[in-house]
């Protein structure tokens, strides 16, 4: 039986922590279907405003993505400069381009220090994060990227953003989904 574990203070959250719609995404900053749904999901933000909060967990696919897993050690290390978001950002925003001097870059473009950075890189709590992460993704039953969760329900369905929004709207309007 797959486990869902809540949003905590150790979450990387953005918008109203109070709001009905919480949408959780485990994700894979190389991953293409992610680097799809991630403009989406912006798109979301924007609709439903202080109605939705976002979370993000990382769930890097090393086998499959040679650059993800730097990419998610990159963007906890730079949490811990306060800049996650700006660096989750713009990782999506150079996918296609992914490489270590390119994280290193986006970092620097973000306002991180990036000595500080690389510095931080070689820390076990950073790895122990991106571990946590992606077991916790497991044990949610998370079997690809991006594993969507909504308000702590597993969520198969189309991530496009019309489907999704039908959906939101859904429990938006009370009901049980």
């Amino acid at each position: 039986m797959s486990t869902f574990i809540p949003v905590g203070p150790a979450d990387h959250v953005q918008g109203n922590p109070s709001a009905p719609i919480t949408l959780l995404e485990y994700g894979d900053y190389q991953c293409p279907y992610c680097g799809a749904a991630y403009p989406i999901v912006k798109r979301l933000q924007t609709h439903y405003g202080d109605k939705l909060r976002f979370v993000f967990r990382n769930f890097p696919l090393a086998d499959v993505h040679p650059h993800a897993l730097m990419a998610a050690y990159t963007a906890e290390g730079s949490a811990l400069q306060g800049k996650f978001w700006e660096v989750h950002d713009l990782i999506y925003e150079h996918q296609k381009t992914l490489s270590e001097q390119v994280l290193l870059n986006v970092a620097k473009t973000a306002g991180v220090n990036v000595f500080q950075l690389q510095e931080d890189l070689g820390k076990s709590s950073l790895t122990k994060r991106v571990e946590d992460d992606f077991e916790g993704g497991i044990n949610a039953g998370v079997n690809g990227t991006p594993g969507f969760f909504v308000n702590g329900k597993k969520y198969d369905g189309d991530y496009r953003f019309e489907p999704f929004k039908e959906f939101l709207d859904m429990i938006l309007q009370g009901h049980k989904v």
